[in-house]
């Protein structure tokens, strides 16, 4: 399937749909392909490789609209597609807010070439996967105190997207994946620990050894034997850099459009105020190049650029697709994200948390007592109120040293406390999505022993 059939499905979608009857149409078309490989006691334990279409298209009439989909192109079922989106539009809610973006407000520059987020190279043949899932294992087991692996797979994959919308906007681009993991596992009987590492990258290029993500897997493993649990308490903790994007992410979601125009979120009366230090900042950077969630337009056509979410620890702004933003009564901030089943709806781009001028190059001897988390389990947030709590795992440390590993306990706090008295490490990864620090949180309640 070429860019130009992809392009010929979503022409004859958007031409059959405004004949009979919708108001404005657009399309989402992608192809992808992928293949993934797993080893088990170096033999090959699974190859999948897996090939498909797909195909949306929602429909907007008299400010009602519907989505369908289908992975089935022929000129039959892209008929059969309009008839039902038409159909499903006309008893759907009536929703003034729901259209799609004027020409004034769409991207002029579409070539995303430049942001190499597509591997030229040629795709990895499925040996060669097997050869990088077996040397992650190999190295695994190598570590003493590993019993076992559980599994080492490396995988990649490429999806060619092309959108196009009754308002004129059309564009197309391509991704690619490439990642090699490992789980290991250390002990014996019902003592056994086990814990992983992974990489993913755009290039094939950029991906760690195999051999190093394997050995770190069984370091890590070994690491968490004979955990212990700490007495029941308030103690400081910090969020590894492993696990740290998490409270971004849930801060993320309290400032996500759709949230905050239901009135649902813990931050709804929080813009313009203090939520960080004020040594913090935070910055949406669409235009990284190499990463996995850069673009230079949105779903709908708007153009992306460079933000400060938050300055000095103040909230700037939501993050804000069309309707999100009609309901507010402000601009797009051009964050729309959609599938080919799904209608747009407010994501993050590439994030970077950061504390310019006040990071600690030293977490656990800032900590000095307290609980370095590494693994998080399960999560109960409230998105009304801000209350958190989750099981981890971990290490106990004291006077700035780790002494034990720790595990089956729960922590506890309400996120406009707990991220409002942050410091931030310097060990982030830069290669990521969301390129956050290890983060210290000064006191939360632990539920141990």
């Amino acid at each position: 399937m070429l860019l130009d059939s992809l392009e010929l499905v979503a022409e004859k979608l958007l031409e059959y749909a405004k004949l009979r009857g919708a108001d404005d149409a657009d399309v989402i078309a992608t192809k992808g392909q992928s293949i993934s490989v797993d080893v088990r006691n170096g033999a090959l334990e699974n190859a999948d490789r897996a090939e498909g279409v797909e195909v949306g298209l929602r429909v907007l009439v008299s400010q009602r609209q519907a989505i369908v989909s289908s992975s089935d192109i022929s000129d039959t079922t892209l008929e059969l597609m309009v008839e039902r989106a038409l159909a499903m539009a006309k008893d759907a809610p009536e929703d003034k807010h729901a259209g799609l973006a004027s020409v004034n407000q769409l991207a002029k520059q579409r070539d995303i070439s430049g942001l190499e987020i597509c591997d030229p190279a040629a795709e990895p043949s499925p040996t060669n996967l097997q050869e990088k899932a077996e040397i992650a294992e190999s190295s695994a087991l190598e570590v003493g105190g590993i019993s076992q692996v559980s599994g080492a797979s490396a995988s990649y994959g490429k999806y060619t997207v092309f959108m196009a919308a009754s308002n004129g906007f059309t564009a197309n681009y391509d991704r690619s994946s490439n990642s090699v993991s490992c789980i290991a596992i250390a002990g014996e009987g019902s003592d056994m620990e086990r814990d992983y590492d992974a990489d993913t990258r755009v290039f094939q290029s950029d991906l760690r050894p195999s051999d190093e993500i394997g050995r770190t897997a069984g370091l890590r493993a070994v690491e968490r034997l004979n955990p212990r649990r700490p007495a029941t308490g308030n103690y400081p903790v910090i969020y590894d850099e492993r696990v740290s994007s998490g409270l971004v992410s849930h801060f993320l979601s309290a400032i996500n459009g759709t949230a905050i125009a239901r009135g649902s979120s813990w931050l709804k009366d929080s813009l313009g105020k203090q939520v960080f230090p004020k040594t913090c900042k935070l910055v949406e950077n669409p235009h990284r190049l190499r990463s996995g969630a850069s673009r230079l337009f949105d779903s709908e056509g708007l153009p992306t650029k460079k933000r400060e979410i938050l300055s000095e620890g103040v909230l700037n702004g939501w993050t804000l697709d069309l309707a999100s933003a009609r309901k507010l009564g402000m601009k797009p901030t051009a964050n729309a994200s959609r599938s080919a089943s799904s209608n747009p709806s407010p994501t993050n781009w590439n994030i970077e948390l950061s504390s310019p001028k006040d990071y600690c190059d030293n977490l656990l001897n800032e900590m000095r007592n307290g609980l370095l988390v590494t693994s998080l389990i399960g999560s109960t947030i409230n998105p009304n109120t801000g209350d958190y709590s989750r099981g981890v795992s971990g290490f106990w440390v004291e006077d700035g040293q780790i002494c034990y590993p720790v595990s089956e306990i729960t922590i506890a706090g309400n996120l406009r406390d707990m991220l409002k008295t942050i410091i931030l490490g310097n060990d982030a990864q830069r290669h990521l999505s969301y390129v956050v620090p290890s983060i210290l949180v000064e006191d939360m309640t632990l539920a141990g022993s």
